[in-house]
């Protein structure tokens, strides 16, 4: 699969209609495009970084702790191509479908979702695949 993004006057027209909130964001959720369809993680996105996105295939996310946006991979390597992109009826969140490089959470797992709600408290089902050392040369 392969994303053919809009052109530009069809891109500014698609970010017109979208539902940013107060602080100019919108729920970003990706999820792997190919089968298993697993959801890899949920970050934020503004306009500039959902422009981004469409624009270039290659996914983009707003860092709130970092207040500037942040190219998925760019320190760790581990990217996220756009395969496709759809906003829900309310249009204030985007399922982003993409071709994950290596693994997507910084905790080294696939996946952020990476613990389940038990009767007993939280259970890890998903071990880390890198440690997060060999990911950014630090262990945040």
């Amino acid at each position: 699969m392969s994303y053919i993004p809009p052109d530009r006057q069809t891109l500014d027209a698609i970010l017109d209609t979208v539902n940013f909130n107060k602080d100019g964001l919108i729920t970003a959720m990706a999820q792997n495009a190919e089968a298993p369809h697993d959801i890899l993680m949920l970050a934020w996105m503004n306009r500039e970084a959902l422009g981004e996105t469409l624009r270039t295939g290659r996914v983009c996310y707003y860092s709130r702790s970092r207040g500037k946006l942040w190219r998925k991979g760019e320190s760790s390597g581990q990217t996220q191509n756009l395969v496709s992109a759809r906003l829900d009826c309310d249009q204030d969140a985007v399922l982003l479908l993409v071709e994950q490089k290596g693994v997507a959470c910084h905790t080294g797992r696939r996946s952020c979702f990476y613990q389940e709600v038990t009767s007993q408290g939280l259970r890890s089902i998903m071990a880390p695949e890198i440690l997060p050392e060999q990911l950014y040369n630090s262990t945040d």
